[in-house]
Order: structure tokens, then C-alpha cells, then sequence
């Protein structure tokens, strides 16, 4: 857009990331405008309680009970959702979208559970939809996928994706908290709800896994088939890291390990894709395992290029604001939608995630603790065995599942990421 032109912005919610947007956009116009190349005028902000955002301070003038109406208004050229969840946020990015109106989100729920819909929406009426927010905060990710990595085939992408649970499981191993305790630490310290389960039973994580697998492999996932719960001896156990515990922390340590929540996207040879969201082994002294608090961090294998890594905050208001911010300037540029020039993405029904327990998945080691070494040694081929806990050798899930079940032994088998 030209130096003299103007592009009118809604913002739907005042919240943690909202808030900081609003402000940004009041209070550094200016320089907002040099770097985007036109000037971003806020034209109004849906809250739910008027009142309480302007004892807040936000501006009377500009704020509105009624998103719907701010979403149609003909001078609002951008529309940035911040509500969260499911509806009225759905359906306002649509209808915006729908009549041609850019949409800039951080609602990853929506992204994940709807995204295929909302994609064919915007390049139907060629409306610019940009979501860089909804995956590791202000630590550029998607953008880098779409664009600076577009002539590399992705192989694999793993990441440390939920600040929250990274948190929990830091606490834990470097404090020596029990799960309870750890989680009411990041309670009181604002990083996890007081409903907490969308984060510790890996929800969030899984959503992620989708947004990410949109751009690194060209396929919408349905959310439902990401795996997220570990696998046990007969079953599986609790989802995310609910059935973590602290001699799971102790047991690990011992050898070497920390377990942390990896999302996990991988090709295999025969072009099926697996991807699971579970708390994972990984070395301790791996960079996976010196990324604590809610630091996120995602890998991607690529080639040509090899192993590119993307670390930085992925929690917090300000933090978030920024990739929010960001994409409003790359809206100004015309730089179209997050996923730049790649081709419109395959639906959930084309391109279905392998579950991690199918006949398809590659042999690999499993780390388990508390277990009857010389009764397990008789049974299963163990790597390494020390204080809490073993490693099995590297075999199919279901052989080892077998091979346990046939000594009686019941545990939790945390799957280990040993080259990072």
C-alpha cells in the first residue's frame, strides 16, 4: 500500500493479547506506520464489558459491545480476532473473510478445528488470512515454513509447543515438584487456567501439530487424529502430561534424560505422515532438553538445508502481540496470507495422521521407570538400566507392548528422541 494510504483495523478482544495490541497500535502509530508503509488506525475494539476496559484505560470512543457490527462496518479494512475459542470467533473470521476483509488471529482452536473451511473461504474471495500467532507466541515459525523454506522438502518437524507444560515438567525435574504442585506454581504464576486441561492434556500441543503440518506438509489434519496419549503395556495411559509423575522425572534423570511434551510431525518412506503430540524422552543436555519455563522451541528437517531450529518465548500478552503486530504490517505490505505462495492445502479426508501404534511406525526406544529389572532383562532387550528406570533397544511398540505384557509388567512407555 502507498505511504498515504490507511488501513482501517477492528480488534475483536481486549484481553491478555488483545490489550497490548490495542495499545500498540494508540500509542506507537507513528512508527507503526513507517514500518508497514501505511498508517494502521484502529477503528474500534469489541470487548464483552465496556465498562471494565475503559477502567483499564482504553479509549470510550472506540469500543463497541457488538463484533458483528464493527466485523461489517465498511471502514474496517482488517479484522484481528482475539476472542479465543470456538464461536462467535468463527464465525466473525469467516464472515470477514466472506466479504473480502483480511483476518490477522492467534486463535489456534479455530485454526486447527476449522482451517480448511477458512482457507478455501479466503482464497475464494482472495482476502489475506494471517496466523503466525497461533504457534510458539512471537517466535517466528510459520512464516519461515511458508516462505524462506519453500524449496526444501520437509521431512520432520518437532517442537517443544505449549509454554505451559514445559513449565510443569521444568518444575518438576529441576525443583523436584510433584505434578500437583508444579501445576498450581504455573496457576498462580498466570501461565496455566484454572481449567488447565487444553494445555496439560496436550490439546493446545495437538492443535499446533495441525497448524504446523498445514505448512510443512500441505495437509489439513483432523485434530482428533493426533495422538496425544503415551502408550502403555496393554493400552494407553492419561492425555499430555496428566500421567506424568515425579519418579517418571527421577527415573529419566538417571539416565541422562528429561522427558518434555514434543509435538511430532514425520514423513515416512512410504509418504505416510505420522503425527502425535506425547510426552517424550529426550537427552537432557540436547537443546530440547536445556529449553525450560515456557520457552518454545521447534525443529524442522528439511532438505537441502538440513536442521533449522526456531526457540524463543511462546506465552504472554506482549510476547504474542508482537507476531500479531507483525502480521498486521505484512497485511499493509500485501504480502498476502501466512501461507504465501504454497498451493491451497489437502482436507482432513485426504491426508489422515498415522497413529503412532500403527504397523507403520518405525522401531524406536522407549523409556519407562520402576520396573523389575532382572524379571524385565529375562523378557525384553534393554539398553540401558539404571536406578529408576530403563531403555529398551530399538523395536516396534507392539513387540515391546508383548514382551512386557508376557512378564506381567505393567508401565507408562515414554517413546525417546535421542538426536535432539
Amino acid at each position: 500500500m502507498s505511504k498515504n494510504r490507511r488501513l482501517g483495523v477492528a480488534v475483536l478482544g481486549a484481553g491478555t493479547v488483545g490489550e497490548p495490541v490495542v495499545r500498540a497500535l494508540l500509542e506507537r502509530e507513528g512508527e507503526l506506520e513507517v514500518r508497514a508503509g501505511c498508517r494502521l488506525e484502529l477503528v474500534g475494539v469489541a470487548v464483552r464489558d465496556v465498562d471494565a476496559a475503559i477502567g483499564r484505560g482504553l479509549p470510550a470512543e472506540r469500543l463497541t459491545d457488538a463484533p458483528a457490527h464493527l466485523v461489517a462496518a465498511p471502514e474496517v479494512d482488517v479484522v484481528v480476532e482475539l476472542l479465543g475459542g470456538d464461536e462467535p470467533a468463527v464465525t466473525l473470521i469467516d464472515a470477514a473473510l466472506a466479504s473480502g476483509k483480511a483476518v490477522v488471529t492467534a486463535n489456534k482452536h479455530v485454526l486447527a478445528q476449522r482451517g480448511s473451511t477458512l482457507e478455501a473461504t479466503a482464497r475464494r474471495t482472495g482476502a489475506a488470512f494471517r496466523f503466525e500467532a497461533t504457534v510458539a507466541g512471537g517466535t517466528p515459525v510459520l512464516g519461515p515454513l511458508a516462505a524462506e523454506l519453500a524449496a526444501n522438502r520437509i521431512v520432520a518437524i518437532h517442537g517443544i509447543l505449549n509454554g505451559t507444560t514445559n513449565f510443569i515438567l521444568s518444575a518438576m525435574g529441576g525443583a523436584g515438584r510433584t505434578y500437583d504442585d508444579a501445576l498450581e506454581a504455573a496457576q498462580r504464576a498466570g501461565y496455566a487456567e484454572s481449567d488447565p486441561r487444553a494445555d496439560v492434556e496436550g490439546l493446545d500441543a495437538a492443535n499446533k501439530v495441525v497448524i504446523l503440518t498445514r505448512l510443512g506438509f500441505g495437509r489439513w489434519l483432523d485434530p482428533a487424529s493426533i495422538q496425544r496419549c503415551p502408550p502403555t503395556v496393554v493400552g494407553v495411559a492419561g492425555p499430555g502430561i496428566s500421567a506424568v509423575g515425579q519418579a517418571d522425572i527421577a527415573g529419566a534423570a538417571q539416565l541422562g534424560l528429561t522427558i518434555k511434551l514434543i509435538g511430532r510431525m514425520r514423513l515416512l518412506d512410504d509418504g505416510h505422515l505420522i503425527a502425535d503430540a506425547l510426552p517424550t524422552a529426550v537427552k537432557a543436555v540436547s537443546p530440547f532438553g536445556r529449553t525450560g519455563g515456557v520457552v518454545n522451541r521447534v525443529e524442522v528437517e528439511a532438505e537441502p538445508v538440513g536442521r533449522v531450529a526456531f526457540e524463543g518465548p511462546g506465552a504472554g500478552g506482549a510476547t504474542t502481540s508482537s507476531a500479531i503486530l507483525g502480521d498486521l504490517i505484512a497485511v499493509a505490505r500485501g504480502e498476502g496470507s501466512t501461507w504465501a505462495g504454497l498451493p491451497e492445502a489437502a482436507g482432513p479426508a485426504a491426508g489422515p495422521a498415522v497413529p503412532a501404534t500403527a504397523d507403520a511406525e518405525p522401531a524406536r526406544r522407549f523409556f519407562t521407570s520402576a520396573l523389575p529389572e532382572q524379571l524385565v532383562r529375562d523378557q525384553v532387550d534393554i539398553e540401558v538400566a539404571r536406578g529408576g528406570g530403563f531403555v529398551s533397544a530399538p523395536r516396534p511398540l507392539d513387540d515391546l507392548q508383548a514382551a512386557l505384557a508376557a512378564a506381567g509388567v505393567e508401565a507408562t512407555l515414554f517413546p525417546i528422541e535421542t538426536d535432539r
